[in-house]
């Protein structure tokens, strides 16, 4: 196969036929590679088609910073601010940034799992053309997928992305989380908690299974440690009742079931428990006790999502009753929990729903959709409440696409 030969460079054959052999033999020896022989295996790699100075980021709890995976072979250097660094946007807009500089052109390519972000991949080229950019946008998937895989059954990279110290509670809460992004043509969904070293009630748990998404924002009373272990044992009950395929309703009865036999009649959850279909926009909802959802419509809050309610789970309440809406492409709905609207902004005063409002209508959207949107609303809201949050605040996004949902319904047929 022909070499190309570029001044002051050394002949590298970058061809399709190189890339694949390349990805090829990283993917072989990455499938026994010992967690920490990981990063050297990537700057080897990388360095084989001329690139150096290697880093992989990834980000932290908070998101909000991408921190450096220390290595043998790669660079580490200061935390990158994700809301203000080419590393950032490229995370933000799960796009590659370019960056022009003495020694050649940085390289900043985000680290997707699916839709998820883990982080960063960043390496120094001498110069960049399309044979590069083809063959550096699979490199970092399979990098990405390689994090991903070893995270599993090391420390490591937990360790690199933490910033200070994590309560046990917080531990259990981001073990048990989905991924915080996930999107498809047809639907999209981002979460966010805080404090992120610290949460304890709150979670949110997803499936997308067929054409309908399954979906619950939780909040279980108290602090600490018990309230963890009550929103470990809702999420369980919700994802089994889930898994078996029952309704919404029956969903609520089982976990109220589950919560009660396990800690007693004065102990609960506030739930809201959700299915949309994404082939037709169909949206329907129980609410246990829940703050009610905002439905935002060409990014402004056009109503909130109320309807009957029933008690919290575990306390035994009535058979809840379904409430429905048909959304319009484009619509989203916001899910919160109580720390959100309850804390008390920069001026002591209760925040409450209609500041919530106000700062949904006020966002500036971005590229980057789902993933960078959820960040900046949690981060604004933050903002707002005097940069602290005292009580657990959740946030959960989900967008109805629905742009391809006719092309997908006639490739099934």
């Amino acid at each position: 196969m022909e070499e190309r030969e570029r001044p002051g460079r050394k002949v590298v054959d970058r061809s399709e036929g190189f890339g694949e052999r390349l990805l090829g033999l990283l993917l072989d020896r990455a499938h026994e590679m010992p967690p920490q022989l990981i990063a050297p295996m990537i700057a080897e790699e990388v360095a084989g088609i001329g690139g150096c100075d290697v880093s992989v980021l990834l980000q932290d709890y908070a998101r909000e910073l991408l921190v450096p995976l220390p290595g043998l072979g790669l660079l580490v250097g200061e935390p990158e601010e994700i809301a203000d660094s080419p590393a950032g946007t490229a995370f933000l807009r799960a796009t590659p940034v370019e960056v022009a500089q003495a020694d050649g052109v940085r390289m900043y390519l985000p680290l997707l799992d699916g839709s998820d972000e883990v982080g960063v991949l960043a390496l120094t080229l001498d110069t960049v053309d399309d044979d590069d950019r083809r063959l550096l946008r699979r490199l970092a998937s399979l990098v990405a997928d390689i994090v991903v895989t070893k995270h599993a059954y090391t420390d490591r990279f937990f360790q690199a992305r933490r910033r200070e110290p994590m309560s046990v509670a917080a531990e259990m809460q981001w073990s048990l989380l989905p991924p915080l992004t996930m999107s498809v043509p047809q639907v999209a969904v981002g979460g966010a908690v805080e404090p992120a070293y610290d949460i304890a009630g709150d979670s949110f748990d997803y499936a997308l299974n067929d054409n309908i998404l399954h979906a619950a924002v939780i909040d279980a009373m108290g602090h600490g440690l018990d309230a963890a272990t009550m929103a470990t044992v809702a999420v369980g009950a919700y994802r089994h009742a889930r898994r078996a395929g029952i309704s919404l309703v029956d969903k609520y009865q089982y976990m109220d079931q589950a919560i009660a036999e396990q800690f007693g009649a004065d102990h609960f959850v506030t739930a809201q428990m959700m299915n949309l279909d994404i082939a037709t926009g169909l949206f329907q909802w129980v609410n246990a006790g829940h703050p009610v959802p905002l439905l935002i419509r060409e990014k402004q809050v056009v109503r909130q999502l109320g309807g009957p309610t029933t008690l919290p789970v575990g306390l035994g309440g009535s058979c809840p009753s379904l409430s429905e809406i048909q959304l319009q492409r484009g619509d989203r709905v916001l899910c919160y929990t109580d720390g959100v609207i309850e804390e008390r902004d920069a001026d002591g005063q209760p925040f409450g729903e209609e500041k919530l409002i106000a700062c949904v209508n006020q966002l500036e959207h971005q590229e980057g959709g789902m993933r960078a949107e959820a960040l900046q609303l949690s981060h604004a809201l933050k903002q707002e409440r005097g940069g602290h949050t005292s009580d657990d605040a959740t946030l959960f996004l989900i967008e109805w696409r629905g742009e391809a949902a006719d092309q997908v319904a006639a490739l099934q047929e």
